[in-house]
């Protein structure tokens, strides 16, 4: 299984095409809550249209996204982080992580967020627990 995260922070659209393809990556899984972005190509529509170009497949499963309510304990101190991934931990669905596992038996995935510090991003937690 082959799944990595990867956050679009300070990239452009063709910058982050670029480096998806020097790793690989055949499968982006979009988890943000919602597929939305102010910065230009990675609004759901534009981003998979981009990424179908250059051959790379999208999938956005919003189940996974960490929801508003939780995202400021990510970017707050140690003990608010561990409790914004625990609480994200609890609201992870299983049948959501059993699609990202299945794509990744036959595509190299990258889960795909905002944040380019991974452990500051919900995304490092559904890492943890594919492995």
């Amino acid at each position: 299984m082959s799944i990595i995260g990867i956050g679009y922070e300070g990239l452009s659209l063709s910058s982050f095409l670029e480096r998806l393809s020097s790793l690989g990556v055949t499968h982006v899984v979009d988890v943000r809550f919602a597929a939305r972005s102010r910065k230009r190509g990675f609004a759901k529509t534009v981003l998979s249209s981009g990424l179908a170009a250059v051959g790379v497949g999208y999938t956005h499963l919003p189940a996974l996204g960490n929801p508003p309510w939780n995202r400021p304990g990510f970017a707050g101190s140690a003990a608010e982080l561990a409790a914004a991934r625990a609480a994200y931990a609890a609201l992870m669905p299983a049948a959501s992580l059993s699609s990202v596992a299945s794509l990744a038996r036959s595509s190299s995935v990258a889960l795909l967020c905002f944040e380019a510090d991974q452990s500051r991003c919900h995304r490092d937690v559904i890492l943890s627990a594919l492995s």
